[in-house]
């Protein structure tokens, strides 16, 4: 009877299993289809398909772990909230990073009283991390310290970028999104995101200079 219920019990885990395989498999708008369709499973494929990301972002631009948590929260409410009403036909990444970047304005208004209207952004899928204009990709353990004080530098640069320059810059490196996909999400076209991004690069190589020039003298010597 044991061994009966034990056989059972593991063509079940391999049933759910396969089944958790196969949703993560399928298309944003076929998930949503069957989420409306009262399979909450596939809801749960969606939030874990985008959550990290969207936290990403939302931390990076508020700088507050705890808030990020609850506005994460609050944009996959959305979602739920707004499903009868998307379009099922295109990805759901950019509406995420949308409602993700209008809470985080709001709650920036709400805390510090700024006007954030000229935020924009731009990205490129062919364009690497900020970390790439960081010379030597591996460092030496010595180094460790060395690369970790260039990321923090890098971060401050960013926030220091002109305010239509930063959005594009945060959600191409932070959540790498393309360019087409940054437009839909601040509602410009896909080459003024681009523009963006480029004009972008050079303010930040030129902001971290200083700060990779002694590393990159010494893998000279």
């Amino acid at each position: 009877m044991e061994t009966k219920e034990s056989e059972v019990d593991e063509m079940q885990v391999r049933e759910t299993t396969k089944t958790n395989i196969q949703n993560t498999e399928l298309s944003d708008g076929t998930l949503v289809k069957q989420t409306l369709a009262g399979d909450q499973r596939s809801f749960e494929v969606l939030v874990r398909r985008y959550n990290t990301p969207i936290f990403n972002f939302v931390c990076h631009l508020l700088s507050d772990y705890d808030l990020a948590c609850d506005i994460s929260q609050q944009v996959f409410t959305q979602l739920y909230i707004s499903m009868p009403t998307l379009r099922t036909g295109e990805p759901l990444k950019a509406w995420l990073f949308q409602v993700a970047r209008n809470r985080c304005l709001d709650e920036l208004r709400r805390k510090r009283a700024i006007h954030f209207s000229e935020l924009e952004s731009s990205h490129d899928e062919e364009d690497l991390s900020p970390l790439a204009i960081i010379p030597d990709g591996s460092p030496l353990p010595d180094e460790m310290a060395e690369r970790s004080d260039l990321k923090e530098k890098l971060r401050e640069a960013i926030d220091a970028l002109p305010p239509k320059f930063r959005m594009v810059v945060l959600l191409r490196y932070t959540s790498q999104l393309s360019f087409a996909e940054i437009g839909k999400t601040l509602s410009m076209p896909e080459a003024t995101a681009k523009t963006y991004f480029q004009r972008a690069r050079p303010l930040l190589r030129t902001a971290m200079a200083q700060h990779w020039q002694p590393r990159v003298a010494r893998s000279a010597s």
